[in-house]
């Protein structure tokens, strides 16, 4: 099945029908970019991983390993990098751990990013600074000449910049991320991109950005509505070179049965070498099933990005037509809308009292600092994005 963007449109919208438990048609889930709505088919790849435990008890692994390896393989194919090696956690908090934990701070101790990223850094970065690591935070305005500046504090010092392709507060593209890329390699250090913001609303292709040779993270509780517990680092082709200090049993379980040297820690090649221990397989059985959902209805980058883009576009007119005074809230346009990813930031004098305010309007957005966010999904119609926007001219307007 596929669809085209009217289908979406419209009301009801067509896809609105398979996501009943959510009750997407009746409420206003203007929360997109933070956690949309699960298919109902969901539910039966968390019945099959409970089928699985109770018919196969401990035997139940090697079939939540081939789930898992359903996941990483539509990671891939959403980062265009059919061999990509894609290590999974739970967390990209996880992932990013055993990747710094990887990284020779002692004899490189600074760390580029910049002053935008997700709390999953500015908090783990932050803390590392306090124990003397040094750590450069790069203003993220102008966003037109961040990567630019980012590549200018890489150094012989630096081990690794961090940057995001999505700003998670306003949806601003960085563009040029190759640029970093390419002072990454001249001074060796490493690059890491968190794609989170990106995976789902915006194409991404590694080779195409110049970014094949760089560690990428993510996950998809947000756009791909897989849900909790289903993140991932892929891995760029010089990582068999590290040996992450933070590091689970997982990573030689190939090598379990050998006998061991107790002063040695052995690890296994590709992903393997980044993977974590135990955990609980229901996450993906179920993004496993929802990512076979989203082949079956045509959910495929393409689309997802020209749909996104038309729902951008429909609340920011909707969003202007209300001609609300700029110093209680205003949207930023100084770029075109073709240069952000997934939702619609808007700037205002107390952004969680208008949230607060859109609550009780029966509007589920959400704020992150000065910005209010309104994050669309492909379920939403094009009159649930126009109420939205009128609930909020009635509770913005002195």
């Amino acid at each position: 099945m596929s669809y085209r963007i009217e289908d979406l449109a419209r009301t009801p919208n067509a896809l609105a029908e398979h996501y009943s438990r959510f009750r997407v048609a009746d409420r206003l889930l203007l929360t997109g970019h933070s956690h949309q709505a699960w298919p109902d088919v969901a539910l039966e790849g968390q019945i099959e991983a409970i089928t699985d435990a109770a018919e196969y008890v401990d035997g139940k692994w090697e079939r939540a390993a081939a789930k898992a390896e359903e996941v990483a393989a539509g990671y891939r194919r959403l980062l265009a990098d059919p061999g990509g090696e894609v290590a999974l956690g739970a967390s990209t908090h996880d992932l990013v751990l055993r990747f710094l934990s990887a990284l020779d701070l002692r004899r490189r101790p600074r760390l580029v990013t910049t002053d935008g990223e997700f709390h999953t850094l500015r908090r783990q970065l932050t803390r590392l600074a306090e124990e003397g690591i040094e750590v450069v935070r790069v203003p993220v305005e102008p966003v037109d000449t961040l990567a630019e500046r980012i590549a200018s504090e890489v150094d012989d010092r630096t081990a690794a910049a961090l940057v995001s392709l999505v700003l998670f507060e306003t949806a601003r593209i960085v563009g040029g991320l190759d640029a970093v890329a390419v002072a990454c390699a001249r001074y060796g250090a490493e690059l890491l991109v968190d794609a989170y913001h990106a995976l789902g609303v915006v194409e991404v292709d590694l080779a195409a950005l110049g970014l094949a040779d760089v560690w990428v993270t993510g996950g998809g509780y947000k756009y791909l509505q897989f849900g909790e517990g289903n993140c991932f680092l892929r891995l760029p082709p010089h990582a068999d070179r590290f040996r992450p200090v933070v590091t689970g049993w997982f990573a030689e379980f190939g090598e379990l049965a050998d006998e061991k040297d107790p002063g040695v820690v052995r690890y296994a090649s590709g992903a393997a070498r980044f993977a974590g221990a135990t955990y609980d397989p229901t996450c993906h059985y179920r993004a496993a099933r929802v990512l076979r959902f989203r082949d079956e209805h045509g959910l495929h980058p393409a689309f997802l990005r020209a749909l996104a883009q038309h729902q951008l576009g429909v609340l920011a007119t909707a969003f202007d037509e209300l001609a609300l005074p700029p110093e209680v809230i205003d949207r930023d346009r100084r770029a075109p809308l073709r240069d952000y990813g997934g939702f619609l930031a808007l700037r205002c004098q107390d952004a969680q009292e208008l949230r607060f305010a859109l609550a009780k309007r029966g509007v589920s957005a959400d704020s992150r600092g000065a910005h209010l966010r309104f994050g669309p999904a492909p379920y939403l119609s094009e009159t649930q994005l126009t109420d939205a926007m009128a609930a909020l001219g009635e509770v913005a307007r002195p």
